[in-house]
């Protein structure tokens, strides 16, 4: 039977590679499928942990251990402790907000309406729904929450690298409304785009801060913040 091009190509792909190579390639990626395995069985643990019981509720590498079925000696080999477990979650976290925040603006073909539907979106992430849970679509917790804010005050450089998925979005959607000219040009730098979305993120605390109550509406509040970013509190370009 003549060999189809498509059967060919493999062969070609591995002319000149041994059949020890091979081997070995085909072993190292079955390590790190369970290597893989193993490690998201740790995180999923964290995550339900986090997840039940009082809001805030702590938890110890011990009960991380033990809710995964795994060993303490696997848990120190992926991780150094608690705060690196942590870290690996809040960025999976992060990735996973920003794959689903990217869907969300898609079907917009405006864009200042896509960057108007990032901001009143990403507000839903950064504050849970009444009674502490999280919004449905997220899977951010309080916890996770706290932690954010732990990273940001003091681990910057460990913050920057988890937000970086989310801080190119937003730079994307930047960049869009400004070529299109909705908004002024030069505002995707790391600063201006940092500075909005913690302005996002910690607008969860502007019921305390401004003496307004918790029942007002998320949807309204969210607007509300939007209006403040998109205009800011100017009458006018200074001259």
């Amino acid at each position: 039977m003549k060999e189809t091009a498509a059967e060919a190509e493999p062969a070609k792909a591995d002319a000149g590679v041994s059949r020890r190579e091979r081997a070995v390639a085909r072993s190292l990626d079955s390590a790190r499928a369970r290597a893989e395995s193993r490690l998201q069985r740790f995180l999923d643990a964290a995550l339900e942990l986090m997840n039940e019981g009082e809001l805030h509720k702590d938890f110890t590498v011990q009960e991380v251990v033990e809710r995964s079925g795994q060993s303490l000696r696997l848990f120190y080999q992926y991780f150094s402790g608690k705060h690196e477990l942590l870290l690996a979650l809040f960025e999976e976290t992060v990735r996973s907000t920003t794959e689903i925040l990217r869907d969300k603006i898609a079907d917009d073909d405006d864009a200042l309406e896509r960057l108007h539907r990032f901001v009143v979106e990403y507000y839903r992430v950064c504050r849970p729904a009444p009674g502490g849970d999280p919004v449905d679509w997220t899977p951010t917790s309080p916890m996770l929450v706290d932690f954010a804010q732990q990273l940001l005050t003091r681990h910057p450089a460990e913050a920057a690298q988890a937000f970086a998925p989310l801080v190119s979005l937003f730079g994307e959607v930047l960049d869009e409304a400004a070529a299109a000219g909705v908004i002024r040009p030069g505002l995707r730098s790391g600063t201006i785009a940092g500075m909005v979305l913690e302005a996002i993120m910690f607008n969860t605390f502007s019921a305390t801060i401004g003496g307004t109550s918790m029942r007002v509406e998320p949807a309204e509040q969210a607007e509300e913040l939007w209006d403040l970013i998109l205009h800011g509190v100017g009458t006018a370009s200074p001259p």
